[in-house]
Formats: structure tokens, C-alpha cells, sequence
């Protein structure tokens, strides 16, 4: 059987504080990560509609 074995916190506290700060902050503000923005899905179509069609091929003759 494993036993785990927790070692106490060696730093003062205003570095435990730090810590804490920063393992209870929210992933987005840190990794910069895109956020769910519902507008956004709405500005995509009108892109998607407003955008040039493909060039046809021309046709043997």
C-alpha cells in the first residue's frame, strides 16, 4: 500500500498568498483563452454571406 507523504509550506506568507491567488484564479484570465461570446456566431454568418463567391471554371467550347 503507497502512503503519501505531505511536506509543510516552506515560504512566508506573503508568497502563500501569491500562490493561493493564483491556484484559485480562473484558467481565461491567465491562458488568454477565447471566451464563449454568443453575438460572435451572428457576425460569422453575415461574413460567411457577405463573402466573394468561387470563380467558376471555364466550360469547353
Amino acid at each position: 500500500m503507497l502512503a503519501q507523504k505531505t511536506l509543510p509550506l516552506v515560504a512566508d506568507p506573503a508568497e502563500a498568498a501569491a500562490a493561493q491567488a493564483l491556484m484559485t484564479e480562473p484558467e481565461a484570465p491567465l491562458s488568454d483563452a477565447p471566451l464563449y461570446s454568443p453575438e460572435a456566431a451572428g457576425f460569422l454568418l453575415l461574413l460567411l454571406l457577405l463573402s466573394p463567391k468561387a470563380p467558376a471554371e471555364p466550360g469547353d467550347q
